[in-house]
C-alpha cells in the first residue's frame, strides 16, 4: 500500500528511497514490485529518465485482499485454535498478521464474529508448560540452522546433562511441542521435549540440514512421536462401548478396522515401536484387549498388574 501510494502520487520513487521510508531492504522492495506487477497486474514500470517507478496507466485503487465468507470463517476457526499460544512468543506476530488481514478485507464481506465467538472454542485438558526464552531460542536456531548446546534432562532423570545438537525441526503433535535434532553424543537424530531443556547456548557453528530429513517419514510408522526400527503387526479388540470412539477417528495411516458380531471392532496397525501404543491401550481400561504381538500383550498385562499392586 505504501509503495502504491508513492507511485500513484507521481513521486517516481526508486527502490532506495522506498526502502528508506518503509524501513526494509531494497531486495524486499524489488520483490514487492514484482508481486504488484505479476500477481496484482498493476502497470508498474521503471522510468530511467526520472530514476523511479510509475504507472503507465491510471490506477483507481489498490487491489484489496479478496476473501469469501467461508474463507473468513475458516480463518476465524484457525485463530480460535491458536488461542492456546496466548502469552507465548507467537502471540504478537499472530495478532499482527490477523490485524493486517482484517484491515485488507473488502467491505462487501460481512460476518457476525460476535456470534461465532460464542459458538466455537478449542479446549485442551493438558497444556504444555514452556520456558518461553528457551522455546524462542530453539525456534530461531532451527530457522537459521545454528548449532546449540543444551542442558537436557531425560525422562525419569534427576539431573540434566549437556548435549550438542543440530535442531532440524520443531513440531506440535497433539498439542505438545517436540524438537527433532541431530544429537552429537548419540550420533543420530533424537526427539527432545523443550520443557525438559534447562538452559541453552549457541556454539557459534552452523549446520546443514540433510535433504533426506523428513519428519513425515520419521513418524510414518510411529504411533506418536517416537519411531523405532521394529516391524510390528498390532491387533487390538475393542468392545461395543469403545467401538464408536474407535470408528470416529483415524488413529494411524496403516489402520484397518474389522467389525465384530457383538458390536465391537478390531483395530489392526503396522508400527515400528510399541511404547506409545501400550500407554494408549491402558487408557481404554477393560474396553481394549490386545491380541498381537505377544510382547505387547505381555507388557500391557505387566503394567496392569503394577497398577493393581499400587492400591
Amino acid at each position: 500500500m505504501r509503495i502504491h501510494q508513492e507511485i500513484a502520487a507521481a513521486k517516481y520513487p526508486n527502490a532506495t528511497t522506498l526502502a528508506g521510508q518503509i524501513e526494509v531492504t531494497t531486495k524486499t522492495i524489488h520483490r514487492d514490485l514484482d508481486f504488484m506487477r505479476d500477481r496484482l497486474q498493476l502497470p508498474v514500470e521503471y522510468d530511467p529518465l526520472r530514476h523511479g517507478y510509475h504507472y503507465t496507466e491510471p490506477v483507481s485503487s489498490f487491489p484489496t485482499l479478496q476473501i469469501t465468507e467461508g474463507e473468513l470463517f475458516a480463518l476465524l476457526v484457525a485463530e480460535k485454535a491458536l488461542q492456546q499460544y496466548r502469552g507465548t512468543n507467537f502471540e504478537k506476530p499472530l495478532l499482527s498478521a490477523f490485524k493486517k488481514m482484517a484491515a485488507a478485507l473488502p467491505d462487501t464481506i460481512s460476518l457476525n464474529l460476535a456470534d461465532w465467538e460464542q459458538t466455537i472454542s478449542f479446549r485442551h485438558s493438558a497444556e504444555p508448560i514452556l520456558n518461553l526464552e528457551v522455546f524462542d531460542a530453539l525456534a530461531k536456531a532451527t530457522a537459521s540452522r545454528r548449532q546449540l548446546e543444551v542442558q537436557y534432562r531425560k525422562p525419569g532423570g534427576k539431573q540434566s546433562e549437556p548435549r550438542v545438537i543440530d535442531p532440524y525441526h520443531l513440531a506440535n503433535i497433539n498439542g505438545e511441542w517436540f524438537l527433532f535434532a541431530y544429537d552429537h553424543l548419540r550420533k543420530d537424530i533424537r526427539t527432545f521435549v523443550p520443557a525438559r531443556i534447562a538452559s541453552i547456548s549457541a556454539t557459534g557453528k552452523a549446520f546443514a540440514r540433510p535433504k533426506t530429513f523428513s519428519v513425515e517419514k520419521m513418524l510414518r510408522d510411529s504411533f506418536g512421536v517416537h519411531s523405532g526400527h521394529g516391524d510390528y503387526e498390532v491387533v487390538i479388540r475393542f468392545d461395543s462401548f469403545a467401538a464408536d470412539y474407535i470408528r470416529e477417528k483415524r488413529w494411524h495411516p496403516s489402520q484397518q478396522l474389522r467389525e465384530l458380531r457383538d458390536g465391537g471392532v478390531e483395530l489392526k496397525l503396522k508400527l515400528s515401536s510399541l511404547g506409545e501404543i501400550q500407554r494408549w491401550i491402558l487408557g481404554w481400561g477393560g474396553s481394549a484387549q490386545v491380541l498381537k504381538p505377544a510382547e505387547l500383550v505381555h507388557s500391557v498385562r505387566e503394567a496392569a498388574e503394577r497398577i493393581l499392586q499400587s492400591e
